[in-house]
């Protein structure tokens, strides 16, 4: 039985949406900078200065999927959490989108293969924009339910970018190519958005700068590379990224507080993409935003990708009273950045 999509001409639609359920998933394999970093001294034969990994991104240790753990593994994973703490059923979803920079096939989407292991029968599709997606996706979820073509939507990401590292580098150039591919740790992540008589997604914003979409990405798998295991590893100048986010990256969230009338002190959290400690720490440098407002994850995580802003929700969410509100900040290749007002309802 199907799951019927609101008919707008019979209904009212909401005029709130809202993050009702968080979920998350971590791979049991724990891997160090340092493991990392002998994994490629001993493939690649190179000498490296010892601990650099560690002391150049300020990650100790990431998770890491292992054999047979693929990103609709974490993906359902956590959607089974999130779902259970709302006290649902697969079959109460009726819309479900897979938003992930990380999928298990080209064809058919990845949303397809989640809900074949939930054993839900609802509306499925993919939501990709690198480490974006997953806000880009409940940002969706959100126009929906708001559109009245959905009631309730169950919106995941598994993320395993750790599969898309380059372990054996021909030479230090590559080594400096492929860098930020060893800040990458794999996790899943999942909410529930839904109709709310208060608060839900208050505000959002987006800035795009699509002429730096070649600063950073894995270029294998689509119609410009579709062979070859060379384009299947992360290439990206991560100085060229830092700095493009350093210029414009700022804007977007002043012109969120200013047209919110809002402050760092109206908000309980500010949740950030996380990439390194030291891009973390300049985040809070170029922003204002009081170090104790984040929730640090990337330092024992590493880089999550599109799943960063979800653990880091799960994390606090059990916290967060009625009227509390969070401040989503999105930064993901392309270049776009985000900004998402949520108030716990």
């Amino acid at each position: 039985m199907f799951l019927q999509l609101y008919d707008p001409a019979r209904c009212d639609a909401p005029l709130r949406a809202g993050i009702t359920a968080v979920g998350s998933l971590l791979p049991e394999e724990v891997r160090s900078s340092d493991d990392v970093q002998r994994e490629v001294v001993r493939r690649s034969g190179l000498t490296l200065p010892p601990r650099l990994l560690t002391q150049a991104t300020g990650i100790v240790s990431r998770r890491v999927a292992g054999e047979g753990v693929y990103a609709s593994t974490l993906a359902a994973g956590a959607a089974r959490r999130a779902l259970a703490a709302a006290g649902l059923t697969p079959m109460d979803v009726d819309l479900l989108l897979f938003a992930s920079a990380s999928r298990d096939v080209v064809e058919p989407a990845t949303a397809h293969i989640v809900q074949a292991e939930l054993g839900s029968r609802a509306h499925a599709l993919d939501v990709t924009n690198a480490c974006n997606s997953f806000v880009n996706g409940i940002d969706l979820a959100r126009s929906v339910i708001l559109a009245g073509r959905a009631r309730r939507a169950l919106v995941v990401t598994g993320e395993t970018p750790s599969r898309a590292v380059q372990y054996a580098p021909a030479d230090l150039a590559e080594l400096r190519e492929g860098f930020a591919g060893y800040t990458f740790g794999d996790a899943g992540a999942a909410v529930v958005v839904e109709a709310v008589e208060r608060g839900g997604i208050l505000d959002v914003d987006t800035e795009t700068h699509s002429e730096h979409w070649e600063v950073g990405g894995i270029p294998g798998g689509g119609s410009r590379h579709p062979r070859g295991d060379e384009y299947t590893y992360f290439r990206g100048d991560g100085h060229e990224l830092r700095g493009v986010f350093e210029k414009v990256g700022t804007a977007v969230i002043d012109r969120t507080l200013h047209r919110t009338r809002m402050g760092w002190d109206d908000f309980s959290r500010v949740l950030v993409h996380q990439v390194t400690v030291p891009y973390l720490e300049r985040f809070a440098e170029l922003t204002g935003v009081p170090a104790g407002k984040l929730v640090v994850t990337v330092p024992e995580l590493g880089n999550v990708a599109s799943a960063s802003i979800g653990v880091q929700l799960d994390r606090v969410f059990g916290e967060l009273e009625p009227g509390e509100r969070v401040l989503c900040v999105g930064l993901g290749g392309g270049i776009s950045i985000m900004t998402m007002v949520w108030e716990k309802s």
